[in-house]
């Protein structure tokens, strides 16, 4: 029991200090300035601890190499820490790391600085003896005056605080130019959020008055920045994560069960906000012409015109705004397509693809949402090929497999993945009973492009340019027309199930004090 009491006294001691404004330095104080690094035959050399502005320990990565005899490359965002042909490979700003082939989540991300990277010196207790066999830190007791400790200065510049309202819960991202360290304290009428070494100039509000969270005030507190949420209803779960591309920290709220899906936000009244923006995604363009047909037709041609035609009605027909990630023959980065959805405030991301495939006789339209294990083979391999779209714009690009992952995070995957679940299946019963094409079924699979939204998204294969029938189908206007068509008639269905759901919420009897 005593070391949970530690434990629970240390966190206690940070919490307060971040609820004061104070720096919780003080609290880290007690700790060890370095450890010993001992081998089987005897002590390698001592490691310092390096405490941050959140408390939290780390060593240089470099210095663990050499006291290890092994070595320390670095190339892009990940770094590898080689020892005798086993391999431990960390990724900037990322908690999760491989470990000859195995995951390893530490408490915090490895930063970087001037001097070079830090790693988290947890990584000494889960990972040391895996990587070198026989291998131990050795914590010395805590002295009864102060160590020595560095802190690591950084100013890592503010770029946006924006926030989006959910039946369950409500998101608040501050995002900024580099990776960012974050301690968050909890209370129940206030959440403040520490972040280290943030330049925020001036004061930054946004008052959300969901039922749940009253306002997001973000300013400077010193050398950092403090994230203030006022509450204005319970809440049951607070969650924050630090994410990359875009760098941002993600606070998440969560309602209480018996106010979930019962307050929502106040424009509608409860339940959900009413479908107002749909975000139509073209894919590819520009330098990147997307599949090809054997007659020479161009993917990236094609699903802009359907993208275009499918707005028109749309807003014609439903009263619902459509934005374009793009509306001309352009190349869009793939991040950038979901971070323009969540900065428009987006209810819908819908990305149109055509499909190829080394057989020419496969046909079909399929629809896909994102999840971190496909669905079979083929839809691995159509993600495979989309996702290669990654390399056009950064040669150099980070590991789809451990990005893929990390981006999962931004979706909240509880909310979104069955909510794009069905949009999908909506989508996809329009498309095959409408153009009668053969009915490839509804997948999941590790699409890039759908990572990070902050809204249900979906993926649209409407046909194989590879296959020379279909391929003369989608050169065709008349054709084109027909799937934007089926795809109005699919968002049409999908708006009226929804309203239908939202109604039924707002209808519901919401059970007085006295009733609890």
């Amino acid at each position: 029991m005593r070391p949970i009491f530690v434990r629970f006294l240390a966190s206690f001691m940070l919490c307060c200090a971040a609820l004061a404004g104070g720096a919780p330095a003080e609290a880290a104080s007690a700790r060890p300035a370095a450890v010993e690094i001992k081998g089987p035959k005897g002590a390698l050399g001592q490691l310092p601890l390096q405490v941050m502005d959140d408390g939290a320990s780390y060593v240089a990565a470099e210095r663990l190499a050499g006291l290890l005899k092994g070595s320390w490359a670095v190339k892009g965002k990940t770094g590898t820490l080689t020892v005798a042909k086993r391999i431990a490979q960390f990724t900037r700003d990322q908690s999760r790391l491989t470990l000859q082939g195995q995951p390893l989540v530490l408490e915090g991300a490895p930063r970087v600085t001037v001097k070079g990277w830090l790693i988290p010196a947890d990584f000494l207790d889960k990972g040391l003896g895996r990587l070198a066999p026989g291998v131990r830190a050795a914590r010395p007791a805590v002295a009864s005056a102060k160590p020595p400790v560095t802190r690591v200065d950084s100013s890592v510049a503010f770029e946006e605080l924006r926030y989006r309202s959910y039946p369950s819960f409500t998101r608040i991202v501050v995002e900024a130019a580099a990776g960012l360290s974050h301690l968050t304290a909890s209370g129940r009428t206030e959440i403040r959020v520490r972040l280290s070494g943030l330049n925020v100039p001036g004061v930054h509000l946004e008052e959300i008055a969901d039922g749940l969270v009253k306002e997001a005030r973000l300013e400077a507190a010193g050398p950092d920045g403090v994230l203030n949420i006022v509450l204005e209803g319970p809440a049951a779960e607070v969650k924050t994560v630090s994410l990359q591309d875009p760098f941002r920290v993600v606070v998440d709220i969560y309602r209480a069960k018996e106010s979930a899906g019962t307050e929502g936000p106040r424009a509608n009244n409860g339940g959900a906000p009413p479908l107002k923006l749909i975000v139509l995604d073209a894919g590819h363009g520009g330098h990147d012409p997307g599949a090809r047909g054997p007659a020479g037709v161009q993917e990236k041609d094609v699903v802009l015109d359907v993208t275009r035609r499918a707005a028109r009605m749309i807003e014609d027909g439903l009263g619902i705004k459509v934005v374009l990630t793009r509306s001309t023959d352009v190349f869009v980065p793939l991040r950038e397509r979901t971070n323009f959805a969540n900065k428009q405030r987006a209810d819908l991301f819908v990305s149109v693809h055509a499909n190829a495939h080394p057989r020419s006789v496969s046909e079909g339209v399929e629809t896909f949402f994102l999840s971190s294990e496909a669905t079979d083979n083929e839809a691995r391999q159509i993600a495979a090929i989309e996702n290669n779209v990654v390399q056009l714009e950064n040669p150099q690009s980070r590991q789809k497999t451990d990005l893929l992952k990390s981006i999962l995070w931004d979706m909240a995957q509880s909310e979104f993945q069955q909510e794009s679940s069905f949009l999908a299946e909506t989508v996809q019963d329009s498309m095959t009973q409408s153009l009668r094409l053969t009915n490839r079924g509804v997948k999941q699979a590790g699409f890039y492009v759908l990572g990070g939204a902050a809204m249900p998204a979906i993926l649209i294969e409407i046909g194989f340019l590879t296959n020379p029938k279909e391929e003369k189908k989608l050169s065709s206007a008349v054709h084109r027309e027909a799937i934007a068509r089926a795809i109005y008639a699919s968002l049409a269905e999908y708006k009226h199930r929804y309203d239908q759901r939202v109604r039924t919420v707002q209808t519901q009897p919401v059970r007085s004090e006295a009733s609890r």
